[in-house]
């Protein structure tokens, strides 16, 4: 039994360490818990056998989940989530061995099998990529890695039905495509205005000929609009419905380029290949610092970041400061070898 992250990116940064699961215990039958909307991010991958949905808040939904697990007969628990609940439902499931990282006494007595977080020589946190962080949980349970890669399964259902919705807006089968993310699930802050994505989706296009897309997430509909608005050319947006990860997945395997938030599309591009452009703000790049020879990470010089809110309450400078042409210059540097 294995407890996913939370968020896309996360999911995505865990599967070197599911993937050394799989490769070390070939046999054993792995079932991945997770929000119902990250199943297409590992159904399909190779690395699971099951995907259950996460139970609803509460303590009789909790109570029933435990149950269904503990019908499983579930030998370990692997707690890539790091949260109390995660490590509670294991314990009410009866699971013998619950490894996970423990950093609160709660979730500590939860767990048999717990893993201390890594500190620096001042005892703060060591800042390192995600994927190191799951690594070294899978390597504590006698898994030796499998290679850094992150997965995502692109399925032909999933390509097909990206196909059908791009030729239905009118773009060419052989068309190239940028891939515009514009959201970011953990708050405004991170997330690069409107107006920068407009214009660099008109200087990309004018410099390469990208045709610029956009699909976003639930509750980013009003925000790829206003880019759409904003773009001198044509910004095709995929909404009514919303595309699923699935279909993300599919639509990033189909683009020649990637400009994003740092959010976790972000790592689905990365894990397929894609060259991509990734303004940041308030986060620290240390943890997401990984597989950076088809990325450019681009950075304001303010004082005042990484700070790690949701909404800045000043004046947005880390982002605002971040130029259209430093994009396109960042681009044109991964296209042209050195």
């Amino acid at each position: 039994y294995v407890a996913l992250p939370n968020w896309v990116g996360d999911v995505v940064m865990c599967t070197p360490a599911l993937r050394a699961l799989r490769t070390r215990f070939p046999n054993a039958h792995i079932s991945a818990q997770g929000k119902g909307y990250l199943a297409e991010l590992v159904v399909d991958s190779g690395l699971i056998d099951e995907f259950l949905p996460s139970p609803d808040k509460g303590i009789a939904p909790t109570w029933r989940a435990a149950r269904a697990l503990r019908r499983g007969r579930f030998d370990w628990a692997v707690l890539f989530a790091e949260s109390e609940r995660a490590a509670l439902l294991a314990a009410m499931a009866r699971i013998p061995v619950r490894a996970g990282s423990f950093h609160t006494w709660a979730r500590g007595r939860l767990l048999t099998h717990g893993v201390p977080r890594v500190r620096a020589a001042t005892g703060a946190l060591a800042r390192f990529s995600m994927i190191e962080r799951y690594l070294i949980l899978s390597r504590s349970l006698g898994a030796p890695d499998q290679g850094a890669d992150m997965t995502v399964p692109v399925t032909p259902a999933k390509v097909q039905e990206i196909g059908a919705r791009l030729g239905g807006a009118g773009i060419p089968r052989d068309a190239q495509l940028l891939s515009l993310v514009i959201g970011a699930a953990a708050g405004p802050a991170k997330a690069w205005p409107a107006a920068s994505f407009a214009g660099a989706a008109d200087r990309l296009h004018e410099r390469f000929g990208w045709l610029p897309v956009i699909a976003p997430g639930p509750g980013e509909e009003l925000l790829a609009a206003e880019v759409a608005d904003r773009a001198r050319f044509g910004v095709t947006v995929l909404t009514q419905p919303t595309v699923s990860l699935g279909g993300l997945a599919a639509l990033l395997a189909r683009s020649a380029f990637v400009l994003t938030n740092d959010t976790g599309p972000r790592s689905m591009a990365v894990a397929l290949g894609k060259p991509l452009v990734v303004p940041i703000g308030p986060t620290d790049r240390a943890f997401t610092d990984h597989h950076l020879e088809h990325q450019r990470i681009l950075t304001a010089d303010v004082g005042c970041r990484p700070c790690h809110l949701d909404r800045c309450p000043i004046d947005h400078r880390c982002m605002t400061g971040i130029s259209v042409e430093s994009v396109v210059d960042a681009a044109q540097s991964i296209l042209t070898p050195q």
